[in-house]
């Protein structure tokens, strides 16, 4: 993949990219916002090994979020499994220099539109920290709809934490939930005895 979002790229990952990946992804602020896979501190061997997932990956999910000279966050899916094959999950995170700069929500824009399309989905979810307030704005600029909390899911940190869960459905899925809700609306009778 190679898409110009602005004045950034969502590109695949590169084995060159490990030193800004190791760079800036050793920041406690971007840790603390992210699933305990994600290391702390981040290193060179980090990233190494991190990228060369990515790469290997069939069919690749997983991309860096890049200015023309190095890579700045990275972006993307987990797709599910069984019964949840048509689902993913999002994850992304961004470099501290670029925050508030508005690379993160085009980016999200863009991922899901190409994963609906590309890999045939029909529901992206994310599921922020409560605390994580930027994403919350991220995600409900990029059109997706908070669904509801899942209370006390999370241990970071030393601390447990609530998580909101965002989804966004792509157009089979909507065209699906709007069939089955008017096939199964009850009808009302008008003939009601009073």
């Amino acid at each position: 993949m190679y898409q110009e979002i602005g004045n950034h790229i969502i590109r695949n990952w590169q084995i060159q990219d490990a030193p800004s990946l190791a760079k800036y992804a050793n920041n406690s602020k971007i840790w603390i916002n992210l699933r305990d896979v994600f290391p702390h501190p981040y290193g060179l061997k980090d990233a190494n090994a991190f990228i060369s997932r990515a790469v290997e990956a069939d069919p690749a999910t997983m991309f860096a979020i890049a200015t023309g000279s190095e890579a700045i966050g990275g972006i993307g899916l987990m797709v599910g499994k069984d019964v949840h094959r048509y689902t993913a999950e999002m994850g992304y995170w961004l470099a501290e220099p670029y925050w508030g700069k508005g690379v993160m929500t085009p980016a999200v824009q863009f991922l899901a539109d190409w994963a609906f399309q590309n890999l045939k989905l029909h529901r992206i979810s994310a599921e922020p920290y409560a605390t994580n307030t930027a994403s919350h704005k991220v995600l409900e600029k990029a059109g997706f709809t908070r669904e509801g909390v899942l209370r006390s899911s999370v241990f970071k940190d030393g601390k447990i934490l609530d998580q909101f869960v965002y989804s966004r459905l792509g157009e089979v899925a909507v065209q699906s939930a709007s069939s089955a809700a008017l096939s199964t609306t009850p009808v009302l009778n008008e003939t009601l005895p009073i």
